[in-house]
């Protein structure tokens, strides 16, 4: 029986509460990058950090996510990653050296990846009208992002750069709340990767994936086009308060920046059913992608809106457009969840990496130009996978 209407309601804002917070513990490292380096004396290659190790815990949470809350199921799992995050941010408060800041990255990064591992199933299951809610879901984990690099040089300007970390415990614990009331008296479900169904004995097992040369193709495709959401969310702050930028705009732009992002992944969800063969559609937004760096290393300085814009429509289409051709290559609903916590996984794990380079370039060149036109390689190399996904090669998957 579908949930009363009441009900519904509370758990869909229960529901975008969450999402709402599954990135400003990222986000908002950015705009505040060079205060923390100068006040912990972390180097940039140790604050890249920051960024990459929660990236890599929800890329090795996601691979294992058959192993994720098994017992404690969906209500219970959701609970405790959304804690895991408010006491991460809260932490910083008070965690303001090098090592403490980087100990409640990985902290945040299990609760991220505990959320976005469990949450889907649920919605899928509780919700008619799951793609719907899911693109509520989606849409709220950009906009907290947004929200929380627009605001974060401003808040530190009155409380200080811990407090303007630490913050985000609040609507954390208001999301742990909502939820918590909103899902009383669910039945509690284990994860769907963990339930027993007549389904699972038969199919292939996520590891068979590993031995296949198109998901291989397909998870380096998600990675790399994570590794640019990663990279201009680790590093284009403090790439334009190096330039003589305030932190103020330099965060601002980060956050117009994940706005077109938004823009361009709810564009996505309305144009894609139009395009059978996904190739048009993922070369103009890789070119839109290119053109943004090209701007960053040409002119960053005049071109600067121009880059945010093109960066935010390009990695904002990408993500779910890298996500769709994924499904494209298989129907059977139970395989596809495989294949995709196989390429998002690995892809997060991938994505890790960018930002770790660019703070080792920027270590080495004392400029993040060089990061930029790494990022561009690997752009070129996405436009030549792009020709081998062509709709009749989607049976490759199952060689």
């Amino acid at each position: 029986m579908p949930p009363r209407p009441p009900a519904s309601v509370l758990v869909v804002i229960g529901i975008v509460g969450l999402a709402l917070n599954l990135r400003p513990a990222l986000a908002a490292i950015g705009p505040l990058l060079d205060l923390i380096e100068a006040a912990t004396g972390l180097s940039h290659t140790q604050s890249s950090l920051l960024t990459t190790l929660p990236v890599l815990v929800m890329g090795l949470c996601t691979l294992g996510g058959g192993r994720i809350g098994p017992r404690l199921g969906e209500r219970r799992g959701v609970g405790i990653g959304i804690a895991l995050i408010a006491m991460a941010c809260g932490l910083r408060t008070i965690a303001t050296g090098g090592t403490g800041l980087l100990a409640t990255a990985v902290l945040a990064g299990i609760g991220i990846a505990w959320v976005q591992t469990l949450l889907p199933a649920f919605i899928k299951r509780r919700f008619a009208a799951a793609g719907s809610v899911f693109a509520l879901y989606t849409t709220g984990i950009m906009a907290g992002a947004a929200i929380a690099a627009a605001s974060a040089a401003g808040l530190a300007q009155l409380w200080g750069w811990p407090a303007a970390l630490g913050v985000w415990a609040l609507p954390a614990a208001l999301a742990w709340s909502v939820w918590s009331i909103a899902t009383r008296g669910t039945r509690p479900v284990p994860s769907a990767a963990a339930a027993p169904s007549p389904i699972d004995a038969p199919q292939p097992a996520q590891s068979a994936f590993w031995r296949n040369r198109r998901a291989w193709e397909l998870m380096l495709f998600f990675g790399i086009g994570t590794g640019a959401y990663t990279l201009v969310l680790a590093w284009l702050p403090p790439f334009y308060t190096g330039l003589g930028w305030p932190a103020t705009s330099a965060g601002l732009l980060l956050g117009g920046l994940t706005l077109a992002e938004v823009a361009a992944g709810l564009a996505v969800s309305i144009f894609v059913g139009r395009f059978p063969d996904r190739r048009p559609l993922l070369l103009a937004v890789l070119a839109m992608l290119i053109a943004g760096l090209a701007c960053l290393i040409a002119a960053p300085q005049s071109l600067a809106l121009a880059a945010c814009l093109l960066l935010g429509l390009g990695i904002g289409a990408l993500f779910p457009l890298s996500l769709i051709v994924a499904l494209d290559h298989i129907d059977e609903p139970a395989q596809a969840g495989r294949l995709l916590s196989f390429v998002q996984g690995g892809g997060y794990i991938v994505a890790s990496g960018m930002p770790l380079l660019a703070g080792m370039l920027r270590d080495r060149f004392a400029d993040l130009t060089h990061a930029w036109a790494a990022m561009m390689a690997g752009a070129v190399l996405l436009l030549l996978l792009v020709r081998r996904f062509s709709p009749a090669s989607h049976d490759r998957i199952h060689a």
